[in-house]
């Protein structure tokens, strides 16, 4: 649903109106009771957010495979030297 902004002939008051593009203009300010007129605006702004959805939806999965070879290796890779490794040597016993 579109939103319209106004500006009163009479008072200059300005407000915005949540219309269906079918429903008639406002004829009634809602501060001083005058004509109203619509204010040709310039729209709300279209905002992409994230690394891009070209990038996601629309690349082949060979060109995605590549891209993942030509990325330098991240900071945190995974280690073995923090866990206990069962050793296949058993400390011998006295009895052995």
């Amino acid at each position: 649903m579109p939103t319209y902004q106004y500006r009163c002939t009479k008072c200059a008051y300005e407000f915005e109106e949540f219309q269906l593009i079918t429903e008639d203009p406002l004829d009634k300010c809602p501060q001083c009771g005058g004509k109203p007129q619509r204010v040709i605006s310039g729209g709300g702004g279209l905002i992409f957010k994230g690394n891009g959805f070209y990038i996601t939806d629309y690349r082949s999965d060979s060109y995605k495979k590549d891209a993942r070879k030509d990325k330098p290796p991240s900071k945190e890779t995974k280690t073995d030297s923090g866990k206990k490794s069962e050793s296949s040597t058993k400390p011998k016993s006295s009895s052995d």
